[in-house]
């Protein structure tokens, strides 16, 4: 065999390897996709049944599934039950506008001031020191949002121990709001990093100022990665569940008092999840109706942070 021969024969193994390298990589990146959404579905598909046998069970006790939303006390659990999921959602909705109108603001003036104010060393070090924030263990928020948080409510707010309850949304919301800021902080620095600095000098060739371009330029051009950010921390915030568990309370009834005791879903399927429920009872499919609950809500967040992002993302 000549050397031009072993040449090509050594090319055509080579390219056969690559060939089935490839096939391979692609199979396997391709399974893992399909099992994520396939995760996704059976999840999904699980509780839509259970919930459905949730309002079968419903109808069998007398009660039609308006119940849900005529009444304002959530015990399916006790005797008489109560089925006004509209408490539960409430003290959900209260707890997540708390830890947003925290963590919006803080984050994103973080992350513009590391993106655009502070000198490359300062940034280096403050962004891991902002994200360790999120390394800290939920349920050690909860216990400062019990023991720190609440009773200096109590202190500041004059004649606190009689407005201010013990377990209350307030506190609850307020140390979300510190849990999720790395979030906010860090993908919105990302995407203000990601603007190309041709923008901000074009800006500066026109005249404006360092804090004309960042608000004028910088941000709309930043502004589907900051909206993304500010849905995932929603996101997060709806599904928070030991922080709410320990400090919100587990008053089921329909408040909008920020000041006094609430009942999240997650804390409401903690709670729930924790006691002796028999499987098959209404209490075990009211788990899994909380949970749908939950599911869409933040399916609504993901559709409508989606379609934002479409409408407005700039490709540069």
């Amino acid at each position: 065999m000549t050397s031009s021969d072993q040449g090509f024969v050594r090319y055509e193994q080579q390219r056969l390897r690559s060939f089935w390298t490839n096939r391979l990589m692609q199979g396997l990146t391709g399974a893992f996709a399909y099992f994520s959404i396939i995760v996704t579905v059976g999840i999904t598909l699980i509780l839509l049944w259970e919930s459905v046998e949730f309002f079968r069970e419903l109808v069998s006790l007398g009660y039609s599934w308006t119940a849900l939303f005529r009444e304002t006390v959530w015990t399916p659990v006790f005797e008489p039950p109560g089925f006004g999921i509209v408490a539960i959602i409430a003290g959900t909705l209260i707890t997540s506008i708390i830890a947003m109108i925290v963590a919006l603001p803080v984050g994103l003036l973080s992350a513009i001031f590391l993106s655009e104010y502070a000198p490359p060393l300062l940034r280096t070090i403050l962004k891991p020191v902002l994200e360790v924030l999120s390394g800290v263990p939920t349920v050690v928020y909860g216990f400062f949002a019990l023991l720190v948080v609440g009773p200096a409510l109590q202190r500041i707010i004059p004649n606190g121990e009689e407005i201010v309850s013990g377990l209350n949304a307030t506190s609850a919301g307020f140390v979300m709001g510190i849990m999720i800021i790395p979030l906010v902080a860090s993908l919105s620095e990302d995407a203000i990093y990601a603007v190309p600095n041709l923008l901000r000098e074009g800006s500066y060739g026109l005249g404006a100022t360092k804090f004309e371009t960042t608000v004028s330029v910088v941000i709309p051009s930043a502004l589907s990665g900051i909206v993304s950010a500010f849905i995932l921390a929603v996101s997060r915030a709806v599904g928070e569940t030991m922080i709410v568990a320990l400090a919100a309370g587990q008053n089921p009834v329909l408040n909008l008092n920020p000041l006094q005791a609430v009942m999240t879903i997650t804390a409401f399927i903690v709670q729930v999840s924790l006691g002796d429920t028999p499987t098959g009872t209404l209490a075990f499919y009211s788990i899994f109706l909380a949970g749908f609950i939950l599911f869409l809500i933040t399916l609504v967040l993901n559709i409508l942070a989606d379609r934002f992002v479409r409408k407005y993302r700039l490709v540069y």
